[in-house]
C-alpha cells in the first residue's frame, strides 16, 4: 500500500463528499486508502460517507476525542507507506497525490512535507502558510491579541517574506495536509502527541520529525486548496480560546523549563477573559 489518507470529521457534511471525491482523483496510479475519523458529529457526515464512499474505513468515536487522538486511531488500522492527514476542508487536484508521494520516495531524508496550499482562485492562503517553531514573546503576543494592534509584531513567527514557489526546509507545516514517512510513525509510537485535543499538536509533530533527524519540508510541486478552519468557525472564541491556550501551555511545557512555560501560564487567564468579553459584545 502507498498511501493512506486519514481524514478527522465533526460536523462536516457541507465539504467531505468533495474533498473524498478529489482525494480520489488525486490517486491515479498509487495504491491507497482512504480512513474517515468522526468526532461525534451530528449532522449528516456519517450517512453521506456510509452512501456515496462505501470503500472508505469510517471509525466513529464516541465523543469528540481531539484533532490528534482522532488521527491516531486511524493511524494504528493504516497500511501504507506513508501516512496523509489531510483535513475535511481541502481540495487535491487529479493525479497529484501521485506525485507528492513519488517526491517523497525520492527525498528519503525528508520526515514530513507539505505542499503548497492555496485559496479557491489559487492564490496561495496565508493562514495556511509554514511558520516557525513558537517562541515565548510571539505566543504571549498572541495569548493578549497585542497582533490586533499591531499585527507586525509576528512578522517572524509567521514567515512574513516566505516564498511558497520555493521548495525549503521549514521549521513546522500546518496540520491540514501533512504526508509523514512510516518510518517517523513507528519510531514515534504515534502520528500526534496523545496530550494534545487541538492545536499545537502539528507543531510538536514537525519539531519530533526534526529530533529524529529527518527534515520537515515545503514542496510546491502540487498545490491544494485549503478552506482554513471551517470546523472552527462554528465555535465561540471564548471555547476557542481556552483551547488554544491550553495546547499551547501543554507545548511549552513538554518542550520549555519551567522558567519560560510560567509566563504562558500566568498570560493564559487574561487571554479568556479578553475572548469571553469579545463573545459578550458579538451578542449585542
Amino acid at each position: 500500500m502507498d498511501l493512506s489518507i486519514i481524514t478527522v470529521t465533526w460536523n462536516s457534511a457541507e465539504l467531505i463528499d468533495k474533498q473524498l471525491s478529489s482525494v480520489q482523483a488525486g490517486c491515479k496510479n498509487i495504491s491507497y486508502e482512504q480512513f474517515i475519523v468522526d468526532n461525534g458529529s451530528t449532522d449528516a457526515t456519517l450517512n453521506l460517507v456510509k452512501k456515496d464512499f462505501p470503500s472508505a474505513h469510517l471509525i466513529t468515536m464516541t465523543k469528540n476525542a481531539g484533532f490528534g487522538a482522532a488521527n491516531n486511531e486511524a493511524a494504528k488500522q493504516a497500511q501504507g507507506a506513508f501516512l496523509l492527514f489531510l483535513n475535511p476542508d481541502m481540495h487535491v487536484e487529479e493525479g497529484s497525490l501521485d506525485t507528492m508521494v513519488a517526491w517523497m520516495k525520492q527525498h528519503p531524508d525528508v520526515g514530513l512535507a507539505s505542499c503548497k496550499l492555496v485559496d479557491e482562485q489559487g492564490k496561495l492562503n496565508e493562514d495556511a502558510k509554514p511558520r516557525r517553531l513558537p517562541g515565548l514573546l510571539d505566543q504571549l503576543a498572541i495569548e493578549l491579541k497585542i497582533p490586533h494592534f499591531f499585527p507586525g509584531i509576528l512578522n517572524n513567527y509567521l514567515y512574513s517574506n516566505f516564498d511558497a514557489d520555493n521548495e525549503q526546509e521549514v521549521d513546522s507545516v500546518r496540520g491540514s495536509f501533512m504526508l509523514m514517512r512510516r518510518e517517523v510513525y513507528e519510531k514515534l509510537g504515534w502520528a500526534f502527541d496523545p496530550r494534545y485535543f487541538i492545536w499545537f499538536e502539528d507543531v510538536d509533530t514537525c519539531r519530533e520529525v526534526k529530533r529524529l533527524g529527518f527534515k520537515v519540508m515545503h514542496t510546491p510541486i502540487i498545490t491544494c486548496v485549503d478552506y482554513v478552519g471551517q470546523s472552527f468557525k462554528k465555535r465561540t472564541t471564548l471555547w476557542k480560546q481556552k483551547a488554544f491556550t491550553n495546547s499551547m501551555l501543554t507545548y511549552f511545557k513538554k518542550w520549555e523549563p519551567w522558567y519560560v512555560w510560567i509566563w504562558i501560564a500566568l498570560a493564559r487567564p487574561i487571554g479568556i477573559v479578553l475572548a469571553w468579553t469579545n463573545d459578550q459584545i458579538q451578542k449585542h
